[in-house]
C-alpha cells in the first residue's frame, strides 16, 4: 500500500526541501519506487536540489488541464532509477490547483509507486491545503529556533484537525557546539514543546549547502557526511527499521571516524 507523506513546516527556509529530496532519494536507495510532488506552485525548489531542472516538459499544472499524461511530466532521476519528480509550475500559483486536483494526482501516484513524499510550501494557506489534502501522514521539519518551533507548533495543530495523526519530527541544521554553550534549543526543548514523536536529528553542515548548489543530493555521496547519514538513518526509519540516534553532542570528528569504521568492517 502506498505511503502518501506531506513533508511540512510552518517557517521558511528551514531545510524542508532540501531534506524531501533526500528522502526520497535515499528511500529509492532502499529499493522503493518513490515520487517527490512539489507542492510550492510558483516557487518550486525541488528540480534544483535533485539536479533536474533542465529535463522538465511538462508540469503538475499541465496534468491538471490535461495538457498532457501524467507519465509524460514525471521527470526521472537517471541516477536512481527508482524515484520520479512531479515538478510544479513557476508560471502558476497555488490558486490554479485545488485540493480535489491533489488529491486526484496522488491517487493515480499511489497505484504505482510506494513512497509518495509531497514537498509543502511554508506557511498555512492555500499551498499547504493543497499539499495535505491526499496525505495521511506528516513529517514536520523546524530548526531549533523559537519562532520556527512556534510555527510548527501551528501547523502541528492544523494537521491533527485535517485527521493527520501520524505525524513526526525532523530537527533540522542542528548545532551541538552552540547547544552545549545555550546558545540553541537543543532537540529535548524542540520535542518538550511540540509534543510528537522524533524521527530524526540533521546537524548543520556547509556540505549541504555545496550539494543543494550542485543538484546532488548528500546521500549519494560516496564518503557520507554526518547530516547523509543522518537523513539516510530516518528513510530507514521511515521503513521501520530500529535505528538508534546519532550521538551528535559528542565530537563530531570521533564520531565520523567511529562511523566510518564501522562502514569497513
Amino acid at each position: 500500500m502506498s505511503r502518501i507523506i506531506v513533508v511540512t513546516s510552518g517557517k521558511g527556509g528551514v531545510g524542508k526541501s532540501t531534506v524531501t529530496a533526500n528522502l526520497g532519494m535515499a528511500l529509492a536507495q532502499l529499493g522503493r519506487k518513490v515520487a517527490l510532488v512539489d507542492a510550492d506552485f510558483g516557487l518550486r525548489n525541488l528540480d534544483l536540489l535533485l539536479g533536474l531542472e533542465n529535463r522538465i516538459v511538462y508540469t503538475a499544472i499541465d496534468v491538471i488541464a490535461k495538457q498532457c499524461r501524467l507519465e509524460q511530466a514525471l521527470v526521472k532521476d537517471k541516477r536512481q532509477p527508482g524515484l520520479v519528480l512531479l515538478p510544479a509550475a513557476q508560471t502558476r500559483t497555488k490558486e490554479a490547483v485545488s485540493p480535489e486536483h491533489m488529491k486526484a494526482l496522488l491517487a493515480a501516484l499511489s497505484k504505482v509507486y510506494e513512497y509518495i513524499l509531497v514537498d509543502s510550501p511554508a506557511g498555512i494557506e492555500l499551498g499547504f491545503q493543497n499539499a495535505i489534502a491526499a496525505a495521511s501522514e506528516a513529517l514536520i521539519v523546524t530548526t531549533p529556533e523559537i519562532a520556527a518551533v512556534r510555527d510548527a507548533d501551528r501547523v502541528v495543530g492544523l494537521l491533527e484537525a485535517h485527521n493527520i495523526k501520524r505525524i513526526r519530527l525532523i530537527v533540522n541544521r542542528l548545532k551541538p557546539e552552540m547547544v552545549q554553550v545555550n546558545d540553541m534549543m537543543s532537540v529535548q526543548d524542540v520535542q518538550e514543546i511540540l509534543a510528537i514523536p522524533i524521527i530524526g536529528v540533521v546537524p548543520d553542515d556547509q556540505r549541504i549547502i555545496v550539494a543543494s548548489n550542485r543538484g546532488e543530493p548528500l546521500v549519494l555521496a560516496e564518503n557520507p557526511s554526518l547530516p547523509a547519514i543522518a537523513l539516510m538513518n530516518i528513510a530507514r526509519r521511515l521503513e521501520g527499521d530500529k535505528v538508534p540516534f546519532l550521538d551528535l553532542m559528542a565530537s563530531s570528528d570521533n564520531l565520523l571516524n567511529r562511523i566510518r569504521r564501522l562502514f569497513r568492517s
